[in-house]
C-alpha cells in the first residue's frame, strides 16, 4: 500500500487547542468527500449536485491537515463523508494516518460509513490499526431500507457487517429515529444489533440542508423513544464516553450499550471536545453554526505548516458554546442550508 509522504510535524506537538470556553480540542471528524452511493432521505435530495473534484482536498492534503490536528494534541480522528469508502484509493490516507497509531500520537482512527463497500475494505481497515467503526442503519426491512435510502440494498450491507466482524472490527450501529418511518421497529433493531455483540446509538433526526419533504415530519423526541424502552427493558445509566456526543445505557436484559444523540431535545454543547473538517477544506468549529475557516488556501499556499498552523488555531480561538439548531416550524426550513453530507456526518 502506497504511504503518503510525511509533514514536517509542527513545533507546538502535544500542546492541546483550548477553546474560549476551556475545552480541549481532541477529536477531529474529518470528510473525505462529499459523494455517497445512497440517497438518504433526511440526508440528501434525491438529484443532489455534487463538489467539481478540484475543489476536493487531495489524499495528500487531507493527510497534511490531520497531521496538523495531532500534532497540535488531536487523540481521535474519524473519517466520514458522504460515503467515505468511495473516494477513489482511500485506504492510501487510512495507510497513511497509521503511522500517528504506530507512533502513540494518535489513540483512535475510525469511519463512519453506509457499510455498502465494508465487505470490500473490511481487512484493509483492520490492517491500519482501525479498531471499531460506526455503521449507519436505520431498519432491518429490505423495501424500507430502499425507500429510506432511495438505492441502497440492505443485503450489501449485511455482507459487509459479516465481513467487519470478521475481520475483528467493532461495529457500532447508528440508527436516525424516524417519526411513523421506523419508529415501530426500534426494539427489534436494538435485540438484533446486542445479539450480534454491536452497540446501537439512535439519533435524533438533524436541521441540516434542504431535501424532499419537511424534517417536521421526521422528527421524533429521543425522549419519548427512551421512556418507551424504559418501560421494556432495564436502562442502567453509565458513564461511558467515546469521545461523540452520545448518552450511554446499559439494557439489562440483552447485556448491550445503547446511545442516545439529542441534539434537538437535550443541547450537548457542554463537554464539546469536536471539530470537523470538510472535503474541501473548510473547518466547522461546530456542526450547528455557519462559521467556518478555509485551510484549503494555506495548505496550497506553501509547503510549510506555519500558515495552516496558524489558521487552526485562529479559528478555535472563537469556536462558539454551543449550536443552534432548531426545526423551523413556521416556515419548513432547516436551520443550516448545507447538507450533512458536505460537512461530514
Amino acid at each position: 500500500m502506497r504511504a503518503i509522504p510525511a509533514q514536517l510535524e509542527t513545533s507546538e506537538s502535544g500542546h492541546s487547542l483550548m477553546d474560549p470556553f476551556g475545552r480541549a480540542i481532541t477529536y477531529l471528524r474529518v470528510s473525505v468527500t462529499d459523494r455517497c452511493d445512497f440517497r438518504c432521505v433526511y440526508c440528501m435530495s434525491e438529484d443532489m449536485a455534487f463538489l467539481p473534484k478540484r475543489d476536493l482536498l487531495t489524499l495528500e492534503e487531507l493527510d497534511r491537515i490531520c497531521s496538523a490536528f495531532v500534532a497540535k494534541g488531536v487523540r481521535k480522528l474519524r473519517i466520514t463523508g458522504g460515503e467515505p469508502l468511495v473516494r477513489r484509493d482511500i485506504m492510501t490516507l487510512f495507510g497513511s494516518l497509521s503511522r500517528h497509531l504506530d507512533s502513540g500520537a494518535l489513540d483512535e482512527l475510525t469511519v463512519t460509513t453506509n457499510g455498502s463497500q465494508l465487505a470490500r475494505h473490511a481487512k484493509d481497515l483492520a490492517a491500519c490499526g482501525v479498531r471499531r467503526i460506526n455503521v449507519s442503519l436505520d431498519t432491518l426491512d429490505p423495501d424500507k431500507f430502499r425507500a429510506i435510502t432511495r438505492w441502497g440494498d440492505l443485503a450489501k450491507v449485511m455482507h459487509g457487517l459479516d465481513a467487519a466482524q470478521g475481520a475483528g472490527l467493532k461495529v457500532k450501529i447508528n440508527a436516525v429515529a424516524l417519526k411513523g418511518v421506523n419508529e415501530d421497529e426500534l426494539e427489534a433493531l436494538l435485540e438484533w444489533a446486542h445479539g450480534r455483540g454491536m452497540d446501537l446509538t439512535l439519533i435524533e433526526v438533524m436541521p441540516l440542508g434542504e431535501i424532499d419533504g419537511q424534517r417536521i415530519d421526521q422528527f421524533l423526541p429521543l425522549s419519548m423513544i427512551r421512556a418507551r424502552l424504559a418501560a421494556r427493558y432495564t436502562l442502567q445509566d453509565l458513564d461511558d464516553r467515546t469521545g461523540g456526543p452520545a448518552r450511554y445505557v446499559r439494557v439489562k436484559e440483552t447485556g448491550g450499550r445503547l446511545g442516545f444523540i439529542t441534539p434537538m431535545t437535550h443541547n450537548f454543547c457542554e463537554s464539546c471536545n469536536r471539530v470537523r473538517v470538510t472535503c474541501t477544506g473548510q473547518l466547522f468549529m461546530c456542526l450547528g453554526q455557519e462559521d467556518a475557516a478555509d485551510l484549503r488556501a494555506p495548505v496550497r499556499a506553501s509547503e510549510s505548516n506555519e500558515l495552516l498552523d496558524r489558521a487552526i488555531v485562529d479559528a478555535i480561538a472563537r469556536k462558539p458554546k454551543g449550536h443552534d439548531f432548531i426545526i423551523d416550524r413556521r416556515h419548513s426550513r432547516p436551520a443550516l442550508s448545507r447538507h450533512m453530507s458536505v460537512t461530514g456526518g
